[in-house]
């Protein structure tokens, strides 16, 4: 609105409240937890090496072990909780369902492992019980960077013949060398 010479400055615009999109929103509660997932499990490689300095001696690294089991409980519950807000408030982005899936079903198994090490002295089971640690340790990684990519649009990109005529989303012939409308 502009201002005419003896009128007063007025606004008629309703004020406006914006709410953050309910997609907005579960993206952000997927990606904190998983971010916490991802501490936890960083966190479990410093309490495994704190214990692990006491090779063979369980009784003087109990104190560790137990904090490593309740760790791994944590990491659990919330690639877990992930998952659930992933599956039914982001669905449409099956990379982070399916990938927060595998990275819960992993970390049970990792879980499994550990409890065969610590409460019944299968030690053989570290040399799975680490490397899968390692595995764990990229995906709660991958996770996060993923969910800050956009959701597909559309369908991807299908490969083309070199000097054949392609279409554009509007259903218009392209110039394959240049990617624009063609001229007829």
């Amino acid at each position: 609105m502009g201002l005419s010479e003896g009128s007063a400055m007025t606004s008629t615009s309703p004020r406006e409240t914006t709410t953050e999109p309910d997609a907005a929103r579960s993206l952000r509660l997927f990606s904190t937890l998983i971010a916490v997932a991802a501490l936890a499990v960083l966190l479990q490689g410093l309490w495994a090496g704190i214990f692990l300095e006491h090779d063979g001696e369980r009784d003087a690294a109990e104190k560790w072990i137990n904090v490593h089991a309740r760790g791994g409980e944590v990491a659990l519950a919330l690639a877990a909780l992930a998952t659930v807000v992933a599956f039914l408030k982001l669905r449409q982005r099956r990379d982070l369902w399916i990938g927060s899936a595998a990275l819960t079903a992993l970390i049970v198994l990792e879980s499994y492992l550990g409890g065969l090490i610590g409460d019944q002295s299968k030690d053989t089971l570290t040399a799975v019980h680490v490397p899968l640690a390692m595995a764990l340790m990229g995906l709660v990684v991958w996770l996060p960077f993923r969910a800050t990519r956009r959701a597909p649009d559309g369908p991807r990109r299908v490969a083309t013949i070199p000097g054949q005529p392609t279409k554009n989303r509007s259903g218009q012939p392209t110039d394959p060398s240049r990617g624009t409308p063609s001229r007829s």
